[in-house]
């Protein structure tokens, strides 16, 4: 290929990028979900028609990104190419099809240029409700979990499914925001499609093969320089979660080869019988990050990219089978990160960061007036960050959503959706892990109901019984703390109720620390204490 032909591959490369990420931006600017529009828990991206993801939107967890990239194929299994029409949107919440638990909705589009189907798009978001138990980990199985919404067509030719619609509102707490969701999702592709066919238009392409084959070309051999690049061998690693009433034990052993990775997660504990069990696939979307953050940050993310790495597991909990309960899925898929990353730091010695809080500290809360009283009710998450662990040559990020990436809800819009006031939202002292770079601090945050009101609320947490641990000679992280305001301890998973005139107060744990504390410089030191990074005794 000429210097000219690269130059103009890479320019269509870039406008396919803009594109998905205008698709992403729709779906933030129209998502009813405080969720989706100020935590950006979503994902999109665009597929040729063989169902192999050419790009994805910067903004998304990759959860939602790498979970999206296998489904497309699931659904083209599905829905045969001659049942597939122009105006067609397709859905589903199947966590094993989709992204791990039902809450996530993932709608896939072709998209049709002059009768030929050239691409497609596909975008999942997390919805406030599906009905069942509500978010949490109480169902002893997927169908206590919610509405299950099996491969279907969401629209034909552009038609709405409105039986499909009516089930959804007899089915969930919320129906005029998980609707709303649901067009927002479908408007996102659409607008992916309107974008790709005028730029296909104006370039005067018929396909996107040529441009696939410079994409794929291009990252196969990025990779393959960097995976030859590796030390090769096999290492292992191990992590203890707090499971829901038991601790739950973690296992990988991440093998390097010549031309791929491969992390098998035998050893793992058995499957919950609680609603933390992970789907293969969702584990596998935190494992492929994992390697992808040691091996090539910089490469983008594509089916060409994610081909180099594998994953087997027997049946367990980070393999559940249907119809275990899968709800909480996120809390343990957020560990498999630090369990990937604690084997390749024997890999690459002093180039890996310590362990962080990893699971977001999710919060449902179930609002209503107490008996008597008048008020409102209402569904509110929330998403909360703990510290992430140090790393070689820098502190912790402090209250960061790492792995996920999502952002911290404004406590202004969290207070919008319901009756509930937050009275405190700041960094915790001290939390960090000591070392020669200091762990992130997590966060306290304390909240309420409004008077005459009360609330359930699901609980979401870990680390509350196995803090984040330090690496090379780095302290570990602090435990979180789940408690009232009068000091009672709750439970750090299931649902539980705080009366009215109560405040709840979540202690986010801390990311470990990197290094020798002996090796901390003076001057880190006086920066802590000014900032009120540490507690009076330094700590």
């Amino acid at each position: 290929m000429s210097d000219i032909g690269e130059i103009r591959m890479q320019v269509m490369w870039n406008r396919l990028i803009s594109v998905v990420e205008e698709q992403a931006l729709t779906l933030l600017r129209t998502a009813f979900s405080t969720s989706v529009r100020e935590s950006g828990d979503l994902s999109a991206g665009v597929f040729n028609p063989r169902g192999e993801m050419l790009a994805q939107a910067v903004t998304g967890t990759p959860g939602h990104v790498n979970t999206m990239a296998e489904a497309v194929l699931q659904f083209m299994n599905e829905i045969p190419r001659e049942e597939m029409y122009e105006g067609d949107t397709y859905v589903t919440n199947d966590p094993w099809q989709g992204t791990g638990h039902l809450h996530d909705i993932t709608m896939v589009s072709p998209s049709f240029l002059n009768g030929e189907l050239v691409a497609f798009f596909a975008c999942t978001a997390h919805v406030v409700d599906v009905g069942g138990r509500g978010f949490g980990a109480d169902g002893k199985s997927v169908y206590e979990e919610g509405i299950q919404i099996p491969i279907m067509k969401f629209a034909e030719k552009g038609v709405v499914n409105r039986d499909l619609v009516k089930i959804l509102r007899c089915n969930v707490r919320e129906p005029n925001q998980v609707v709303g969701d649901f067009y927002s999702l479908a408007a996102c592709n659409e607008v992916g499609h309107r974008r790709l066919v005028g730029m296909m238009t104006e370039i005067g392409l018929a396909s996107l093969d040529g441009l696939g084959a410079f994409i794929f070309s291009r990252t196969h051999n990025a990779m393959l320089e960097r995976i030859k690049a590796l030390p090769k061998g096999t290492w292992s690693n191990e992590l203890v979660t707090d499971g829901y009433d038991d601790p739950v034990k973690l296992a990988a052993a991440v093998s390097v080869h010549e031309d791929h990775l491969n992390v098998d997660f035998s050893g793992s504990a058995p499957m919950s019988r609680w609603g933390i069990n992970v789907p293969v696939i969702y584990t596998k979307a935190y494992a492929c990050y994992a390697l992808k953050c040691v091996v090539a940050p910089d490469i983008p993310n594509n089916a060409a990219s994610l081909a180099f790495f594998t994953v087997s597991s027997p049946v367990n909990i980070l393999n559940a089978a249907r119809p275990a309960p899968v709800s909480l899925r996120h809390v343990i898929g957020h560990m498999v990160p630090d369990l990937v990353l604690g084997a390749m730091a024997q890999a690459l010695p002093g180039k890996i960061l310590a362990e962080g809080a990893a699971a977001l500290w999710n919060i449902h809360i179930s609002a209503r007036p107490v008996a008597g009283s008048a008020g409102r009710r209402a569904e509110v998450l929330m998403f909360n960050s703990g510290g992430m662990g140090a790393r070689p040559e820098l502190d912790g990020l402090s209250a960061t959503a790492f792995p996920s990436g999502v952002h911290t809800m404004p406590i202004e819009a969290t207070e919008h959706t319901g009756p509930i006031v937050i009275w405190r939202k700041e960094l915790r002292p001290g939390s960090g892990g000591d070392g020669e770079f200091r762990g992130g601090l997590g966060q306290v945050l304390e909240i309420s109901a409004l008077d005459g009101h009360e609330f359930d609320f699901s609980a979401m947490f870990d680390r509350v019984k196995h803090p984040a641990k330090g690496r090379n000679g780095g302290k570990d992280g602090q435990a979180g703390v789940v408690k009232l305001d009068d000091g009672t301890l709750m439970r750090p998973k299931g649902w539980q109720h705080v009366p009215a005139g109560r405040r709840l107060i979540l202690e986010l744990p801390g990311g470990g620390g990197y290094g020798d504390p002996a090796r901390r410089s003076a001057e880190a030191r006086a920066q802590d204490q000014s900032r009120g990074y540490v507690t009076e005794d330094g700590k």
